[in-house]
């Protein structure tokens, strides 16, 4: 195939999965439903931090902030994945394909940071609880919660520019949304030192992440340990192992498709594991936050209640 000047590439086309007849209409319908209830988990949890004082503690805010992330982590890449398997393949211009991945890497970068931030939270609330009110003010919440946002944008620039920048002599990405590896297969140049500057950088990112996470942990479990009666343990582990399952589900995933070596990776298996974070993640989160949390469900049950007496109200 002659090469073509990348400019000529206007457009790209999404064949991500192609699933036909009934099966293909189950799964849309299924992902569909599985989408809803993932905004309508996260909102239900944005809100009733917001609204019920008993969550207003910086695990409860951080916990908020993971949310509001995953309600626009899962909005990037479900919408292209919905169209894709009702019509089976989904035109999308070239700049909407480089927007797409900068602002799904900056999400999930952003994640891998926040999710290092609330380990961080928990170890000075059980490693340190006398000064942990005065460490972990609103203000260095909010702080905190800044910094990871501006840090996961600031690095996702590396891979958008890496892709932006290529000449494409090819258009189909065999892919449900614009991701890194699909669209350097398209290039018409060789891309391996892209790939590996982007491998590198995630891979430091994930790996420095994870470290401190574990080094956190044992922290915590070394505490923990020494807590005086079982219920005391009991409730430590249960602050903390709702927020262990999220972690090994994301990083776990994310480190299969971007980091982990070649013979790990093909085309139809990153596919598949990429909805484990990209969209499983962002459902599964109201649900181990909530189903697990005892102070969640007092929440609920306060909440209700008030909205109940206001309806009573004349």
């Amino acid at each position: 195939m002659d090469h073509v000047n990348h400019t000529w590439i206007q457009t790209f086309v999404l064949v991500g999965f192609t699933i036909s007849g009934t099966l293909g209409s189950l799964a849309f319908l299924g992902t569909l439903c599985i989408y809803l209830f993932t905004l309508a988990g996260n909102m239900f949890i944005i809100v009733l931090v917001k609204t019920d004082s008993g969550l207003s503690t910086p695990m409860y805010f951080f916990i908020s902030v993971l949310s509001f992330l995953e309600l626009w982590y899962v909005s990037t890449t479900v919408p292209t994945l919905l169209s894709n398997l009702l019509h089976g393949s989904l035109l999308i211009s070239s700049a909407l394909c480089f927007t797409q991945l900068y602002v799904f890497h900056s999400l999930g970068l952003t994640e891998c940071y926040l999710l290092c931030t609330m380990a961080v939270d928990r170890y000075l609330a059980i490693c340190r609880p006398l000064h942990y009110h005065g460490l972990m003010s609103r203000q260095v919440q909010q702080w905190l919660a800044g910094a990871t946002w501006l840090a996961g944008f600031s690095a996702a620039l590396v891979p958008a520019i890496l892709t932006a920048t290529l000449p494409y002599c090819l258009r189909e990405v065999s892919h449900y949304f614009c991701d890194l590896a699909p669209l350097m297969h398209l290039s018409c140049v060789d891309t391996d030192w892209r790939i590996q500057v982007f491998t590198v950088m995630v891979g430091l990112i994930n790996t420095c992440n994870a470290v401190i996470i574990l080094g956190l942990y044992g922290g915590i479990l070394k505490a923990v340990l020494k807590l005086p009666s079982a219920a005391s343990r009991a409730k430590a582990f249960s602050t903390c192992s709702s927020h262990i399952i999220v972690v090994t589900l994301f990083y776990s995933s994310a480190w299969i498709v971007y980091v982990g070596p070649p013979v790990m990776h093909s085309e139809d298996r990153d596919k598949f594991i990429a909805l484990v974070y990209a969209f499983l993640t962002p459902f599964l989160n109201p649900i181990i936050y909530t189903l697990r949390n005892r102070e969640v469900k007092e929440a609920v049950r306060r909440v209700t209640q008030r909205i109940r007496g206001e309806l009573k109200k004349p």
